[in-house]
């Protein structure tokens, strides 16, 4: 039996959170079109006959501007060393840009086995075109590395993917519960999808400038209640998600709701506030606030 930790690095927005729902068959880590989507290191557990993989998602690699940028750079960081196997996500539709060089050059020097994996190759039509694009990345090492082309939209190629991570993975017992798909807790699960709904419903002033912090949650038998807070930096961003009438905010909310009911299979109560806490993306008490602090 084999088992060990695989890290998924790769620019924004080449799909590494699309692919892990995709292997795991369920959500757990939330997906939209616009960076910094994902912002901590999320853990999903697939187990099989074969062992175990813990796949550590991480968020997309790009030059901090201030100091959640940085902790973001440390979340994928931080990921590599621990790590059995790495999973260099890329677009395949696209060459190696400055960005995927940078990643190759900075994080990417390694020991631990890397393969790459080439995402969204189904939006070419020509082979050629795939093939010159795949040698812009391998180009990007001074040793030959495996690669595997996959769509994580569709599910393509995915077993060839897990089969080629079980050849580099150590032998060794399961790491966690053969019935557990995650250790996120229901209070990070409800922050995540409060964050997300935000994100697909407002501009992109807005995204970035946005956390999320569950207050209070209590589970009861028929019923969760859940009281949540949406930090801002500006009264004009809080005058947008709360929208005319309340309008945004309850959108919001209602989405949200709808999604934590499928998860905990139970009715929720969730209630949104909106506060301004100004530039709190440049201050380190906030950031330890908002859970986005480095684990020691």
């Amino acid at each position: 039996m084999k088992s060990g930790f695989t890290a998924i690095i790769g620019r924004p927005n080449v799909g590494k959170s699309t692919l892990l729902n995709c292997i795991l068959g369920q959500k757990i880590v939330i997906t939209t079109d616009k960076a910094q989507t994902t912002r901590k290191r999320i853990k999903g557990i697939y187990t099989t006959e074969k062992g175990q993989i813990v796949f550590v998602d991480t968020p997309g690699v790009h030059k901090p501007l201030n100091k959640l940028g940085e902790f973001l750079l440390d979340e994928a960081r931080i990921a590599i060393p621990d790590a059995d196997v790495i999973l260099f996500l890329v677009d395949g539709s696209e060459q190696a840009g400055k960005g995927d060089r940078w990643i190759a050059e900075n994080l990417l020097e390694t020991e631990v086995p890397i393969i790459i994996v080439m995402n969204k190759v189904d939006k070419l039509k020509k082979p050629e075109k795939v093939e010159e694009n795949l040698l812009s990345y391998k180009t990007l090492f001074n040793k030959n590395l495996p690669v595997v082309r996959v769509s994580a939209k569709t599910g393509r190629n995915i077993d060839t993917l897990i089969s080629e991570i079980y050849k580099k993975l150590p032998q060794g017992e399961l790491l966690y519960p053969e019935d557990v798909v995650t250790e996120e807790t229901m209070r990070s699960v409800t922050e995540e999808i409060v964050r997300e709904k935000i994100l697909l419903n407002t501009s992109d002033e807005i995204p970035h400038s946005v956390a999320v912090k569950v207050e209070q949650y209590q589970e009861e038998e028929d019923i969760d209640r859940i009281i949540a807070v949406i930090y801002c930096e500006t009264k004009s961003q809080k005058g947008i998600l709360i929208g005319k009438n309340g309008s945004m905010l309850k959108k919001i909310g209602t989405e949200a709701r709808l999604e934590l009911e499928k998860i905990v299979d139970k009715k929720v109560f969730l209630g949104l506030e909106v506060k301004v806490e100004k530039d709190w993306r440049k201050k380190e008490n906030s950031l330890k606030n908002f859970g986005y602090e480095q684990e020691k």
